[in-house]
């Protein structure tokens, strides 16, 4: 075999070998926890991806919900100091700060922390607690993401937003045994938290159409509505009346900075949800953002 003729296959062989790589599946990103305290977890291939910037907003700005607002930090705060904690479901009314709200006792938490370990006194936790968004279609691959994080150091939040499941949907399954009902069950060092405008995280007609066709109509009832019962606490969220939409309104103002006079303040707010047809926390900050871009006020990160 000539010079030439071993140059023309090693030319073959390489092109052959960039082909193939090309074909091959780009490799997993390794995932440093400690660059963030917020990450989304990516499915597909299987990797944390940091937020360095959390849409969120101060939880003194969430108004109307004290009470469920109370119970969900006092929850978070024993499971960030490694004490027995619930899994939390947070349902009912839409854009009344559910989502807002997790993300906001995130970061209470971990800001009490710090300020405590500045003081040098004893802080809520050693380590910031983690808060990991995982995405609705997603959820069947709980069961690996829980494996991921059970060597961790860290304690975490998992975090589904809107989550809820439609009729030929069986991904409620591996949420039940991830949750609970695994052979290995739930790691100390993972809670759930989840959102929805259901409180059995089934659309009824499923529910109905379940009890219809079934042999035993309980026993099929009471296997869909049992995901809902993995989660210790059910936390309501109800539409808001409006002395507390107006209360939203004002807290907005003040934060931002926003200088009108108070009872145009009012007029304009009543107006504004009466064309909504709704009054909600969403409804006060879509209404905030449109008043800051009328006076030509940037808003606070």
């Amino acid at each position: 075999m000539t010079d030439s003729t071993i140059d023309a296959l090693n030319k073959k062989l390489d092109r052959l070998i960039e082909a193939v790589s090309r074909l091959a599946p780009p490799p997993v990103p390794e995932t440093d926890l400690n660059v963030a305290d917020c990450f989304v977890w990516q499915a597909d291939p299987g990797y944390l991806e940091p937020v360095r910037k959390v849409n969120r907003v101060d939880i003194g700005l969430i108004r109307g919900v004290d009470h469920v607002r109370d119970i969900l930090v006092d929850n978070t705060e024993r499971f960030a100091v490694g004490h027995p904690a619930n899994n939390v479901l947070l349902w009912g009314a839409r854009g009344m700060g559910k989502s807002s709200l997790v993300k906001a006792v995130h970061a209470e938490i971990n800001a009490k922390a710090k300020s405590e370990k500045a003081k040098s006194q004893k802080a809520t936790s050693d380590l910031p607690l983690k808060l990991i968004e995982i995405h609705r279609e997603d959820i069947d691959t709980l069961p690996r993401l829980m494996a991921l994080l059970k060597a961790a150091p860290f304690r975490f939040i998992l975090f589904c937003d809107d989550l809820s499941f439609d009729h030929d949907d069986t991904s409620y399954k591996s949420l039940k045994a991830a949750l609970e009902g695994g052979v290995e069950g739930r790691p100390a060092n993972v809670i759930f938290y989840a959102t929805s405008n259901r409180r059995h995280l089934l659309p009824r007609d499923m529910i109905d159409n379940e009890r219809s066709t079934a042999i035993n109509p309980s026993e099929a009832v009471e296997e869909k509505v049992s995901l809902s019962d993995r989660f210790g606490l059910w936390l309501g969220f109800h539409k808001c009346s409006q002395d507390e939409y107006l209360d939203m309104i004002n807290g907005y103002a003040s934060h931002h900075g926003l200088d009108i006079d108070p009872e145009k303040l009012r007029a304009e707010a009543l107006e504004w949800a009466t064309t909504r047809g709704s009054r909600s926390g969403r409804v006060a900050w879509q209404f905030t953002q449109d008043l800051a871009g009328r006076l030509g006020k940037p808003l606070k990160d």
